[in-house]
């Protein structure tokens, strides 16, 4: 087949990485290849991405930037941070793993691909573009969390490990991820929009030297909530059908575990759909409990199956998520914010 990315994230990437051996494949980005960049913290697991790497050809540690031990949640209670341990969560050179993906692929930077434009030229089209999904209809009851981070150097570093705190309501949440040679990624979303107040604080606090600022919003909303996931030529990947994990904002995982759904359903669309809908079923209790939160209506009586839900899935895979899940801790969270 011939196939066109549209996209060249991490989803687009390793897609074309995936399939670029047995298919034609050509890659669209609408960034210039200089300006080309990869939002995000830049935080993983790495027993949840190395297979994904591996399968690239690539070995993850080479773009490992630090190896966390401990997340620091500041409850807003004025006691001490509750201390999370950590299982392999790690910040990494994102743009320079999404470089290493693609290399090998053809690829046409600097482009904007629009509804039907590619579709006489290619077999299939893959709308990998995350928020924007212009190749697409429109989804109907979209919600986003508006998102800034900054990439900071400061005099002395306030954390020596992960550290994140939840905006009121949990409609939000300030992270500060640590990078190499003292920088560190800070950043905050709030579907409220107060995560700015947030971030103002901290850099006038710790004096950061802001060397990099982008900012846009993340989708929350489910798989369920974002079909069709594909029409005509044209198929959805990644956060462009919904594969973002509500209550992290995390993207990145389950868009490479999108990508492997497309992979092996290549020829069966009717296929994908449901083992999207099988695979991130989950996010739908996840979003459901967020929602709840955001729109100041969330009872814990009338949440907690779909904690339990989220507790079980959590625990069951500690390690992808790259970190220990008490269900203690997620009261502790639901509770006070």
């Amino acid at each position: 087949m011939k196939i066109a990315v549209v996209g060249m994230g991490v989803a687009g990437s390793y897609l074309t990485s995936r399939l670029r051996d047995f298919h034609n494949v050509v890659g669209f980005d609408r960034l210039p290849e200089d300006k080309f960049d990869a939002v995000c913290a830049w935080g993983t697991s790495k027993h949840g991405i190395s297979q994904f790497a591996k399968d690239c050809g690539l070995n993850f540690e080479d773009f490992v930037l630090f190896d966390g031990k401990e997340m620091l949640v500041d409850l807003g209670d004025g006691k001490d941070p509750m201390g999370i341990k950590l299982k392999g969560l790690c910040t990494f050179d994102k743009r320079a793993f999404i470089i290493a993906m693609a290399k090998g692929t053809e690829t046409v930077f600097g482009k904007t691909i629009g509804q039907n434009s590619l579709n006489g030229d290619f077999d299939m089209v893959v709308d990998a573009t995350g928020l924007l999904r212009p190749l697409l209809p429109k989804i109907k009851q979209d919600i986003m969390i508006p998102c800034v981070q900054y990439k900071v150097k400061m005099p002395e570093r306030p954390y020596d490990d992960f550290f994140i705190k939840p905006l009121s309501g949990l409609s939000g949440y300030f992270w500060y991820f640590p990078l190499e040679n003292g920088c560190a990624h800070i950043g905050a979303g709030d579907y409220h929009k107060t995560h700015n107040e947030e971030l103002n604080r901290f850099i006038k606090d710790n004096k950061c030297e802001v060397l990099k600022k982008v900012g846009r919003p993340v989708r929350i909303t489910p798989p369920s909530q974002c079909e069709p996931f594909y029409e005509g030529k044209v198929v959805g990947v990644g956060e462009s059908i919904g594969s973002v994990y509500p209550l992290l904002g995390e993207g990145i995982i389950p868009s490479l575990q999108c990508a492997d759904l497309l992979i092996e359903n290549l020829e069966d669309l009717p296929n994908y759909r449901l083992e999207v809908l099988r695979k991130f079923k989950i996010y739908e209790h996840v979003f459901r409990f967020i929602k709840a939160k955001i729109q100041g209506n969330f009872t814990l009586r009338s949440q907690l199956p779909g904690l339990i839900s989220m507790f079980l899935h959590m625990k069951s895979q500690e390690k992808r998520y790259g970190m220990s899940i008490r269900l203690t801790d997620m009261l502790k969270v639901v509770r006070s914010v």
